[in-house]
């Protein structure tokens, strides 16, 4: 299904990224494991993938990072990269016994997710428009929450830098749209578990799973089947929308 597609997917190396990156190779995609901390669990996961994946370091915040390894992914796909998923998430963890509060959180809070979430999604666009357009067209799926239609914990940093990317990706697909390249979010709730979601405590997770109509918390590797869909070209009418993959909790 994705034996045409050149992946580049960001903060890959671990969680839902990884799951990601399996699924994505699983349906024939060459992947490209985006990493910026976390080396030794990317390389893990190149070597679980084998000869079609490919680790390289860069902070999406930075866009002569994202520039350089779009270049050499590009050099050893041997072509552009026509698929990218903006997954990265910066250091953040929910659990709301710990979160800021609207009175007390800082400006800087919202800029480390805006610079994470936004910016770095910006970068890796920008860097990977003109090989999709070489190429006859492309894929793009950014990872958002569906805390941005039901805030049920008041993470106020975090769902705000997904708001502002979630309108970038509607921004997105109506300017590119006459070039080919599709621009998706998928919108997971809380996933059991990432490390991202370790903290949550497990009671957090059984009322959650209470309240859906599927009575389970989502898995990262559910999750990655949606991406994957958006992805291929069972998708191929479909862009500049957010698709809630969550067991039902929010009903668009």
């Amino acid at each position: 299904m994705l034996e045409h597609s050149t992946l580049l997917i960001t903060g890959a190396s671990r969680g839902l990224g990884a799951a990601i990156a399996r699924a994505a190779h699983r349906h024939g995609a060459r992947v490209i494991v985006n990493y910026w901390q976390s080396e030794s669990q990317a390389l893990s996961l190149v070597a679980e993938l084998g000869a079609r994946a490919l680790a390289v370091r860069a902070d999406v915040r930075s866009a002569t990072e994202v520039q350089a390894m779009v270049r050499e992914a590009s050099d050893w796909a041997g072509g552009p990269i026509n698929a990218l998923v903006n997954n990265a998430l910066l250091n953040y963890q929910f659990n709301g016994d710990a979160r800021h509060s609207l009175d007390t959180i800082p400006w800087d809070a919202l800029q480390a997710q805006m610079d994470g979430a936004v910016r770095g999604s910006l970068n890796t666009l920008q860097a990977c428009r003109a090989g999709m357009q070489a190429a006859g067209g492309g894929q793009v799926v950014n990872i958002g929450t569906n805390l941005l239609q039901n805030p049920v914990v008041p993470y106020h940093d975090y769902t705000a830098a997904k708001g502002a990317l979630l309108a970038l990706t509607r921004t997105a697909a109506k300017e590119w749209g006459p070039l080919g390249i599709r621009v998706n979010m998928v919108s997971g709730g809380l996933l059991r578990s990432t490390d991202a979601s370790a903290a949550t405590p497990s009671e957090v997770f059984d009322m959650i799973a209470a309240a859906t109509p599927l009575r389970q918390v989502t898995t990262p590797e559910e999750m990655a089947d949606a991406v994957v869909l958006l992805l291929s070209p069972l998708a191929r009418g479909i862009t500049g929308q957010n698709l809630v993959v969550d067991g039902g909790l929010v009903m668009n």
